[in-house]
């Protein structure tokens, strides 16, 4: 059975795949969540063992990794889904436990490091798959204002950090390539009928169905074995903004998280 760790398994997108992956009984599942009784429901229904953890805090996703490593010696599969969404009429700047713009901190910084802590795991386990849940909305970072404290609005703090984590995901496949862990991010539908589509809103356009099939594709589908550093809409590949493909983008991304980083 292949060992799945899903981040944001207690709602949305995330629970929808566990409920979905447990109901075949070929899959062990490790679910994170942030909201306790939400993660232990989902944990319940789908048998999944569960850990807790906040995403604006990356000494909490270093300690998740950590349980993590403790419990398995090897993961098949980590779905980095776990993301804050924005709103139609907007909202205030907000910093994370560390001071980083939230949206930056949760939807890129944490599935990075925590990406990093599980490597040994995900080599372990080779031929292995990371799946970055991302967005088909994408914006570039303003390495001027990467933290985006001047003119700060929620969709653009979402957008610059989607798009970060696609171009992230470029340079992870090429850093492991030779591996045998893949890396590859997908759009999986546009606003589905989810928490976070509903505080968006935005009216609902696509199915929660069809959001988990193209994430579950990414998972396990036998044609995509060895396929890394793509980018997928739903379940076709398809081109990201142009600067993820930019060697000069990519570096200056690098270097920002790499000093954004330091000390976890």
């Amino acid at each position: 059975m292949a060992l799945i760790l899903i981040t944001g398994a207690s709602d949305g997108l995330g629970r929808a795949l566990a409920e979905d992956l447990a109901a075949t009984g070929q899959h062990r599942l490790l679910l994170h969540g942030r909201d306790a009784r939400r993660l232990a429901e989902v944990a319940e229904a789908t048998g999944g063992e569960s850990f807790q953890a906040d995403f604006s805090s990356l000494a909490d996703v270093r300690r998740l990794a950590e349980e993590v490593a403790a419990a398995h010696d090897r993961l098949d599969v980590l779905v980095n889904n776990a993301g804050i969404g924005f709103h139609v009429d907007g909202v205030e700047r907000q910093a994370s436990a560390d001071g980083h713009e939230l949206r930056l901190a949760v939807n890129y910084l944490a599935p990075v490091l925590l990406t990093r802590e599980l490597l040994p795991l995900l080599r372990q386990a080779a031929p292995s798959r990371v799946v970055n849940v991302a967005s088909i909305g994408q914006q570039p970072i303003d390495f001027d204002d990467p933290q985006l404290e001047r003119e700060y609005t929620d969709i653009a703090a979402y957008c610059r950090s989607k798009l970060a984590l696609i171009s992230h995901t470029i340079d992870l496949a090429e850093e492991l390539d030779g591996s045998g862990v893949t890396v590859n991010s997908v759009h999986p539908a546009t606003y589905m009928p989810t928490t976070m589509s509903a505080r968006s809103g935005m009216e609902v356009v696509d199915s929660l169905e069809k959001g988990v099939a193209a994430t579950w594709r990414l998972v396990d589908a036998p044609e995509l074995a060895g396929v890394t550093g793509r980018y997928f809409d739903g379940e076709a590949e398809a081109r990201a903004s142009e600067e993820a493909y930019d060697p000069g983008y990519r570096r200056r991304l690098g270097e920002l998280t790499q000093k954004l980083l330091v000390g976890f």
